[in-house]
């Protein structure tokens, strides 16, 4: 059975999926990806490997206080990429709800990419470049830290592409 579809604006020829036509959550799929995007940075980055803290450029790790002050934002940090995963789940429950609702892998891991590589995109920018708070890793003399910052931006904005591309394919 296909979707319905109405005219395009585009033309005769191209269609455009009407209101009834099957649709993937694609905010979803984006929450989703910006807080697996934000665990992945605050699990593997803050914790495991320990290359930085939220606030490590700021408030380095050369005392208790200054731990104590990072763990907090860290916490704050994994609070909100939680929040994120949280509403993506809410938004994906409340379209699962609906009779026309399409299930696609490709827009499910494409928008996955997307959010993962807006969070890295935007993270980088702006914790990394514009506010200086951390670099991804501080355990590298600080003449390194440049090349791993434009690495995780070159990472995100690789994501993002990848999933663009994953996503528009899947609705063609």
């Amino acid at each position: 059975m296909t979707a319905p579809v109405s005219p395009s604006p585009l033309g005769p020829g191209s269609a455009v999926p009407g209101p009834d036509a099957p649709r993937f959550p694609i905010a979803a799929g984006l929450l989703f990806g910006l807080g697996l995007g934000g665990f992945f940075d605050g699990i593997v980055l803050h914790q495991v490997l320990q290359w930085h803290h939220m606030l490590s450029s700021w408030y380095p790790i050369t005392s208790i206080e200054n731990l104590e002050r990072n763990t907090l934002w860290d916490g704050i940090f994994h609070s909100a990429t939680y929040v994120f995963v949280v509403l993506g789940l809410f938004l994906l429950w409340r379209s699962a709800h609906r009779r026309h609702l399409r299930w696609s892998n490709r827009q499910f891991a494409g928008t996955l990419l997307m959010g993962w590589g807006l969070f890295n995109t935007l993270e980088g920018l702006i914790d990394h470049q514009i506010l200086g708070v951390h670099h991804v890793n501080e355990r590298v003399p600080p003449t390194q830290w440049l090349a791993w910052d434009l690495g995780f931006l070159a990472w995100g904005l690789v994501m993002l592409i990848v999933g663009f591309v994953l996503v528009r394919n899947a609705r063609a």
